[in-house]
């Protein structure tokens, strides 16, 4: 979702950034999705393995370490947007409640998505071959 509203925001973005968008929650694989009071109480050192697992795998990936702050700014921002779906269509939030954590996002960024749970290995099955898309484009 979070690579699909990124492409929305920067149609011109190029294959390299819109794979970062893809991986943008990479790191949580490897140390589970804390919520953000968690991520507060470990600390800056929670920060700082955050940073290096995303700059392994992007290097793995063949993207740069680090990427432009820029970039790294509209991927936090589809991100956000994304949630404020979640919150909207799954969580049961008002849209004012959801706009007060989240932001209000353009309408004609979200237009015509939708979400839908579905089991784990369809949405495996999917980023897998989203990933392996983006890679033979780069």
């Amino acid at each position: 979702m979070v690579e699909d509203i990124f492409g929305r925001m920067q149609a011109a973005a190029p294959t390299k950034w819109r794979l970062a968008a893809l991986l943008h929650d990479a790191p949580e694989y490897v140390i589970g999705d804390m919520i953000s009071p968690v991520k507060a109480a470990v600390g800056p050192d929670y920060g700082a393995l955050d940073d290096r697992l995303t700059a392994a795998i992007h290097i793995r990936f063949g993207l740069p370490a680090a990427i432009p702050v820029r970039i790294k700014k509209q991927i936090k921002k589809a991100d956000k947007i994304s949630a404020w779906m979640e919150a909207t269509r799954i969580a049961g939030f008002s849209e004012a409640e959801a706009t007060k954590f989240f932001g209000r996002p353009n309408p004609e960024v979200i237009e015509g998505l939708e979400i839908k749970l579905r089991p784990p290995v369809e949405v495996r099955t999917d980023f897998t071959a989203r990933h392996v898309e983006l890679m033979a484009l780069l």
